[in-house]
């Protein structure tokens, strides 16, 4: 495994509760921490075959632009655009820091953190594979009978199987 990492993004941004926060604006740092491999990128000198870190940027620079009234809103909405961009992250963190928040006294910072783990082993076959378990993933696309699906629940819980497992289901 490896990690790619942006650390200490700055942005002014509109993001608070309070309506002065969303007119003022305030200051904010940005870390984004993904776990992945990039064996094939290394080997073969392609960007194409990793984690673009200015794209990674980008996507950060957008949500930031967005004005949400809660910084938890803010660090899942870069976290579900780095999924949908790149569909080999294995770990993700995210933290949003708000610099000098108004609270009524001196406070450097609030921030709030979020992480995910996508890293599985299908239930099946074991083969390692990526889940992000959410409306974007590829299983939600494949059909299987009713019957099917419910022996398979029976069979595998609600664990994961990879795409071949779960093709072989579908007939």
């Amino acid at each position: 495994m490896s990690v790619i990492a942006l650390e200490g993004m700055r942005f002014r941004a509109n993001h608070g509760f309070y309506e002065e926060e969303q007119i003022l604006g305030g200051d904010y740092i940005v870390d984004v921490f993904i776990t992945t491999v990039f064996t094939k990128a290394s080997i073969d000198d392609d960007l194409k075959k990793t984690i673009n870190y200015e794209t990674v940027y980008l996507i950060c620079e957008a949500a930031m632009r967005k004005n949400s009234r809660l910084l938890e809103n803010v660090a899942d909405r870069i976290s579900m655009d780095l999924k949908h961009q790149f569909s080999y992250i294995r770990e993700l963190k995210i933290k949003v820091k708000k610099l000098n928040p108004p609270l009524g006294g001196r406070v450097d910072a609030a921030w709030v953190e979020v992480d995910g783990y996508y890293s599985k082993k299908c239930a099946r076959c074991a083969r390692p594979m990526i889940c992000y378990k959410d409306k974007s993933c590829w299983c939600l696309n494949t059909k299987v009978y009713k019957e099917t699906l419910e022996q398979m629940k029976t069979h595998y819980g609600d664990k994961c199987l990879c795409e071949e497992c779960l093709q072989f289901f579908a007939g």
